[in-house]
């Protein structure tokens, strides 16, 4: 089931999505949820076009957990070594977004980078996840970009700027929570030009050991969104610029690059 958030004469709201097409190809319709995703919940049959509401951050995270160089040939194209355990960063509430919203070229950055990547949504609190119970916490999963100031991240020996700005973390267009994730594709386009083609099979680390590996030392709660990094070819961002990741089975996340203020 594909799952959304959206606002409509200004009330939000979660809904199914039905039918075929794309956001922009129209065709797709909402189902109204009664109550919130997390928990059982039910179909009011109340529909409205998709093309009449706009399209929120699928989920509100408490936090989003992200993974650092966790594809071999986006370490390499860095110059970085494949960490010997996963490199954790976070990305603050204020850097979320939602597809069809606008990325702000932030002033301190000369160097705006694209990183297309697969994001866990946690359906339940949970800590000290076991392996075999993972599947059990998590709720879906959408696309992502971790947009990174890449020379802000070079100068400075935390990545809380370069990483964290406001509408650094796009998500979307909506939570799909019938997949298989473990060989998908991903990729990111530039203005329609491919820049990022790689799949999820290629992850060093694959969500049950980052699901794991976080849960050791934090507990996460319903909405909050684990990045699990970028394949290679990552590139720049200029004002202007159209950037989309796309990933099997999920969708496309589209947003626009302009200028703060």
């Amino acid at each position: 089931m594909r799952i959304a958030r959206f606002s409509i004469d200004g009330n939000v709201a979660f809904g199914a999505v039905e039918g075929e097409g794309t956001v922009e190809s129209g065709g797709l319709v909402l189902d109204i949820i009664k109550g919130i995703p997390y928990t059982d919940f039910e179909l009011s049959g109340t529909k409205v076009p998709l093309s009449k509401v706009r399209l929120l951050p699928p989920v509100l995270p408490n936090k989003v957990v992200a993974i650092g160089r966790n594809y071999a040939e986006h370490a390499a194209e860095l110059g970085n070594e494949v960490p010997e355990v996963p490199v954790a960063f976070f990305k603050p509430t204020t850097s979320v977004i939602g597809s069809g919203d606008a990325i702000e070229y932030p002033s301190f950055s000369n160097e705006l980078h694209h990183e297309a990547e697969l994001a866990v949504v946690i359906g339940r609190m949970c800590r000290e996840v076991p392996r075999e119970r993972v599947k059990d916490v998590v709720f879906g999963y959408t696309c992502a970009n971790d947009v990174t100031a890449r020379d802000a991240q070079q100068r400075e020996k935390q990545w809380a700027r370069a990483k964290g700005f406001d509408t650094s973390c796009p998500l979307g267009p909506w939570v799909e929570t019938e997949l298989d994730p473990s060989d998908l594709t991903i990729q990111a386009t530039v203005n329609g030009e491919q820049r990022q083609l790689g799949r999820t099979s290629d992850m060093i680390r694959s969500i049950e050991d980052l699901v794991v590996h976080i849960t050791e030392a934090m507990t996460l709660l319903p909405g909050d969104v684990i990045l699990t990094g970028t394949p290679a070819g990552v590139g720049p961002l200029n004002v202007g610029d159209e950037v989309a990741v796309t990933i099997e089975g999920i969708g496309t996340l589209t947003n626009k690059v302009i200028k703060r203020g």
